[in-house]
């Protein structure tokens, strides 16, 4: 082998010593966090974790940004952590599961959040009865239920619409509610809602004997029971999708759970996300008959998680990164929202690695202008959207001459006609950009999935100034900038001048953090240095 083969040899070894080190640190730090998790195994839980059934579920994703979903009873009320993580930090058994261990019976037991007034509840051995459950079928094509009435989509739950089983109860004619009025205001406060579903949901649960306690169907895999009111606007299904989330983290579930729809509403693009994200979909009043869970999961209604509730309440969090908050934790900091956000790209089978930061390709910038378009909603919608900017094709064209015409990098624009697009592709196109940009409007709430460095250009007309995704910004640690409209019309040369304004920050601090490297072999051993600077050993050769 002569002395530049030999060199180059070397050079190898040492790029493959540098990856190997890269991946042994970025799956340690997502890692760390299986030492911390509740133990669900079968010889720590018997009789409760579900056995195997013939549709399994997905496994969690491995994702840079997660943190252990602490199982103690210290989170600080009002913490970060309260408000996006597990702050349900008091329980309430009110079928013991130990007893179901025992037996073979139900268990059943709600964990309560002080600073979301809500709980996540959760069973065993739950039996559901579709033919309690008032409401329309569910799950239809849109065009076969024009001017359905959203009443006839609501369940209305008559008492046995669940049930569940207790050791030696007798005959079903003796009628036993799960719970009083007591445990479901303390638990399950009405608080701003309207109409709770959840809470009716609990309150039609009646305990039966073993003799009465039939099932046509047995659902082996957990499985998170959901109720959808507005389902087919993302910001709110955004505030369904999390509320799923945290609940199967904080009931600990080993996998991704299956769903239940307990609403009859029609089918829409949104469940595409669903889909990819958990690891099933059916709509109860799919169900031919009586169905049992082994493991069922109440998960809250999204108007009480943190993402709602923030409208209305000073939710005083930043976003921050889970390296730095493991190494320093902080109440008002999170990085629940990135973890989240992380867990839906990975559903989509695109990357969430944290080196995944730099989206220019040969140069090119990807500015991404989500548009407002006339599409058909649901059952009662007319199919226009209302104008949030009057002049949005004129600042269109205006970005697309600019960004043809730009002489200090390559700009491409892109056209984000997301009611036309599949919910990958929109997501894609929100991972993709280095500036979103975009009139205020449920399409920006595809955010939460915006990378660490992606820089968020609101436009607000007087007439739409609501604080929806200042604040998701916000929580994830985004850079945000507001056009504040007197109306509705945007003047181009001011949304020009400020993107402008914005790509000459984002090409400075490209040009800080991107500093070159090399590996210099000396004796056998290969060093790192950054920059001209010496950071340490890599290895030997």
């Amino acid at each position: 082998m002569n002395k530049k083969h030999a060199t180059l040899f070397k050079t190898l070894l040492a790029l493959f010593a540098l990856n190997s080190i890269t991946l042994y640190l970025y799956f340690s730090s997502s890692h760390h966090h299986h030492d911390n998790r509740r133990d669900t195994t079968a010889e720590g839980f018997p009789a409760i974790i579900p056995h195997r059934g013939p549709h399994l579920s997905k496994p969690w994703p491995i994702i840079p940004s997660y943190l252990p979903w602490s199982l103690t009873s210290n989170v600080p009320s009002k913490s970060c952590e309260a408000y996006f993580g597990n702050g349900f930090t008091k329980s309430a058994d009110v079928l013991l599961a130990k007893a179901a261990v025992r037996s073979g019976s139900s268990w059943f037991r709600c964990h309560y959040s002080w600073t979301l007034r809500s709980s996540i509840c959760e069973g065993g051995k739950i039996r559901m009865d579709p033919g309690k459950i008032k409401m329309s079928r569910g799950g239809e094509k849109l065009e076969d239920v024009i001017g359905r009435t959203e009443d006839e989509e609501m369940p209305e739950f008559e008492d046995g619409a669940f049930e569940v089983e207790a050791e030696g109860r007798g005959s079903r004619s003796k009628i036993k509610k799960l719970v009083g009025e007591e445990f479901l205001n303390e638990f399950l406060p009405v608080g701003n809602v309207m109409k709770h579903t959840m809470r009716e949901l609990v309150r039609s649960i009646v305990v039966v004997g073993e003799t009465d306690f039939t099932c046509q169907e047995w659902v082996e895999e957990p499985t998170l029971l959901i109720t959808r009111f507005e389902y087919a606007n993302l910001f709110h299904t955004v505030t369904d999708w999390y509320s799923a989330y945290v609940s199967s983290r904080v009931t600990g579930l080993p996998n991704r759970p299956h769903l239940v729809f307990v609403d009859g509403h029609c089918e829409t693009q949104l469940e595409e996300t669903w889909k990819a994200s958990f690891s099933s979909l059916r709509y109860a009043k799919n169900f031919s008959g009586p169905v049992c869970f082994r493991h069922a999961v109440l998960s809250p209604l999204g108007y009480e998680t943190a993402l709602f509730k923030g409208l209305s309440e000073d939710i005083d969090c930043q976003g921050a990164s889970a390296h730095d908050l493991w190494q320093s934790p902080d109440d008002k900091k999170t990085a629940r929202l990135s973890e989240f956000g992380e867990m839906i790209r990975d559903a989509f089978g695109f990357p969430v690695n944290r080196h995944h930061s730099d989206k220019t390709v040969s140069g090119h910038y990807n500015i991404l202008f989500v548009r407002r378009e006339d599409y058909l909603a649901h059952p009662r919608h007319r199919g226009k959207v209302e104008s949030r900017l009057s002049n949005e094709q004129e600042v269109f064209d205006s970005l697309q001459k600019w960004a043809s015409d730009h002489q200090e990098c390559k700009v491409n624009l892109v056209n984000g006609l997301f009611a036309h697009m599949s919910m990958k592709e929109q997501v894609r196109a929100i991972q993709d950009a280095s500036v979103i940009i975009g009139a205020h409007g449920a399409g920006l709430t595809h955010i939460v999935s915006a990378t660490p460095n992606t820089v968020i250009l609101e436009i607000i007309s007087s007439f739409f100034r609501r604080p929806h995704f200042q604040l998701i910004a916000q929580w994830k640690g985004l850079e945000y900038h507001a056009i504040n409209l007197d109306g509705s019309y945007a003047n181009p040369g001011v949304v020009i001048d400020r993107l402008n304004k914005i790509m000459r920050s984002l090409r400075n601090s490209r040009k800080e953090t991107v500093k070159p490297f090399r590996l210099v072999i000396d004796f056998g051993i290969v060093h790192l240095l950054v920059d001209g600077k010496f950071l340490g050993l890599i290895g030997h050769l």
